[in-house]
């Protein structure tokens, strides 16, 4: 039986990061579409120095996709080595990431009005 639940809660932590990894994926996307959005529509603009000259570009959103896979490989072998780390750190990300997404919606809003 507790074999049974070792298995169950193991599981069950890997579905949790999991997730937590695909909502930062679809995060990250979701800020390199609004972002596009807003500064080819000359609603804003990039305020990263590194993209600033990519961001009207298809490379962005490669970038931006590619970036994030690479991350979320990073944060799954932390989980594996390191579950709490793992799971506390893309929580980190997750919530850092809504922040900036809220930001980039209230931005195209905002200029809407």
């Amino acid at each position: 039986m507790n074999k049974l639940r070792n298995v169950t809660s193991y599981l069950t932590g890997d579905r949790a990061m999991r997730y937590l990894l695909g909502t930062l994926i679809v995060l990250v996307v979701s800020d390199g579409l609004i972002s596009r959005f807003v500064i080819t529509e000359k609603l804003g603009w990039e305020a990263n120095p590194f993209l600033q000259t990519l961001v009207g570009k298809d490379v962005f959103l490669v970038i931006k996709v590619l970036g994030v896979l690479l991350c979320a490989f990073i944060l799954w072998d932390i989980y594996k080595q390191w579950p709490k780390l793992g799971k506390i750190s893309s929580l980190c990300f997750v919530v850092v990431y809504s922040g900036i997404v809220l930001w980039n919606l209230f931005v195209f809003f905002i200029t809407q009005i």
